[in-house]
């Protein structure tokens, strides 16, 4: 029942981060989250706290504006007190030139009692620097901006 119910919670911040509102992403961290997104490009790098973590989820609608995800599979495990789960996704969206684009990835993300304490982010970055910089051609210049980071 406990694994339904994060998969059911997760599915959820999946559907609101599709609609632009993280806001139940960041209410659902820890005080110390690790946010991880690899690669060397606007979203890239690690963020550590809070303040840090919002900051890149204020960035991601306003460098690819109308993204939206497809959850492929999602696997949760473990116990309340350490939980991972792994989220197989497609995602949806259209490059400031207006060339549709798709990408996958996987979201691994760790909880204790309910808090995230860890989000590690796993997509084609090849692709995505691309369509970023295909935003940024078309006058959206955060989208090849320094990565978002901050010290543990």
């Amino acid at each position: 029942m406990y694994h339904a119910i994060v998969a059911a919670r997760i599915r959820e911040l999946f559907r609101r981060l599709g609609q632009e509102d993280y806001t139940p992403i960041l209410d659902s961290l820890a005080p110390r989250c690790e946010h991880s997104f690899f690669g060397q490009h606007a979203l890239g790098g690690t963020r550590w706290t809070p303040a840090a973590i919002k900051r890149w989820y204020e960035r991601l609608p306003r460098v690819l504006p109308g993204l939206s995800f497809e959850i492929k599979r999602l696997v949760v495990t473990g116990w309340p007190w350490a939980t991972t789960v792994v989220v197989e996704w497609r995602d949806f969206g259209r490059a400031g030139d207006g060339t549709a684009f798709t990408n996958q990835g996987v979201h691994v993300i760790s909880l204790r009692w309910g808090r995230t304490t860890a989000i590690r982010i796993y997509c084609d970055t090849a692709l995505l620097t691309q369509v970023l910089e295909r935003n940024a051609a078309c006058g959206v210049a955060e989208a090849v901006a320094a990565p978002i980071v901050d010290e543990p």
